[in-house]
């Protein structure tokens, strides 16, 4: 084989330069521009109907399919930030005017456990009510202004986020009318074999489809369930859990049992027998059989990733890069699967 002249090397090199420069310029609007690919390719088979439907008029087709993603994502979307806000800053006055005490509540639970518990908590050094109800009030009221204000930031921040909405929209609408002609163009531009390129293409089109589809189904299902079962039974604030519940439950197995799980344990012990058992069985028998049942069909097998790896490269990817990498973080094990399975294929022929 050859050895590369240095002018090739020379434009392998611009090529790489003005690839990382433009990605660089891209990176303040990366959210906007994943967003856009990601429905994309959710609603490609919309588009494609309507293309059908319309004569191939593919222009027309774009602007229904982006009216489509406005009415069924964005605008749902405006509405449970702006009530998540609203009901984080009512829980958030109702702790700090003393409405809501929860180190009463907490003083209601210990009074209610059996002496030999308390004798065990005394013995872990959590006899003493006084500092874990500081805590936990002081806990509570962090958390609560934190969203309050994390979800009125994004909405006060109006410049900012109409620029980011435009982006995507705007994207999105070229994406749709010229999606499977820029599709070919990578094909064409990748330096992998046609099979490699294709594989690769395939897993990650599926693995998006499962990830946000899947996710997004077992989170709305999980959090309304929750949400309304929290306010059947008069818990305080039940559209912030039930909303905390929906994002919780992108963790697989551990989920949306982090909020009904200690609520239950709360009602329980303070007396409301009845209430506690209600929300144990809606917890057990509904909100957990619903990721048992749903989440391998949905996510597992399009992503073709196991729970636990679904689980690690999830809370990676949230922890790293916030929101967004409950998409980016199953993509990136997904294509790391998808690779290595390749590279280990290729490497076994002969």
């Amino acid at each position: 084989m050859p050895r590369p002249t240095i002018q090739e090397l020379s434009f392998l090199a611009a090529v790489a330069l003005v690839t990382a420069a433009f990605v660089w310029i891209l990176l303040p609007y990366y959210g906007a521009i994943l967003w856009a690919v990601i429905l994309a390719i959710l609603f490609h088979p919309l588009q494609r109907m309507l293309e059908q439907r319309l004569g191939g008029r593919r222009t027309v087709s774009a602007l229904l399919s982006v009216l489509a993603s406005i009415c069924i994502v964005v605008i749902p979307g405006a509405l449970i930030l702006a009530s998540l806000a609203q009901e984080a800053t009512a829980l958030y006055t109702r702790i700090s005017t003393r409405q809501f005490d929860p180190g009463a509540l907490l003083a209601q639970v210990q009074g209610a456990l059996p002496p030999v518990v308390l004798d065990a908590l005394s013995a872990l050094g959590l006899g003493s009510t006084v500092e874990i109800q500081a805590k936990l009030t002081s806990f509570l009221l962090q958390a609560s202004q934190a969203i309050a204000t994390g979800a009125v930031a994004v909405g006060q921040n109006t410049a900012q986020l109409l620029v980011s909405l435009g982006v995507m929209l705007y994207l999105l609408f070229f994406l749709f009318r010229d999606g499977e002609g820029l599709a070919a163009v990578i094909r064409r531009a990748s330096p992998l074999g046609e099979r490699h390129t294709d594989h690769i293409l395939g897993t990650f089109t599926a693995a998006v489809k499962a990830t946000v589809k899947g996710n997004v189904i077992i989170a709305t299902i999980q959090g309304a369930i929750g949400g309304v079962a929290f306010w059947a039974l008069g818990i305080e604030a039940a559209l912030l859990w039930g909303v905390l519940m929906a994002v919780l439950s992108l963790l697989p197995a551990i989920g949306a049992g982090l909020v009904w799980v200690p609520a239950a344990c709360y009602l329980l012990l303070s007396g409301a027998y009845l209430k506690g058992a209600i929300l144990l069985a809606i917890g057990m028998l509904v909100i957990s059989t619903i990721d048992n049942l749903l989440r391998p069909t949905l996510v597992g097998k399009g992503t073709l990733l196991p729970d636990y790896l679904i689980l690690v490269s999830t809370v990676g990817g949230l922890s790293l890069i916030g929101m967004n990498g409950f998409v980016i973080g199953p993509l990136i094990a997904a294509l790391f699967v998808a690779v290595w399975s390749l590279f280990t294929g290729d490497k076994q022929q002969p």
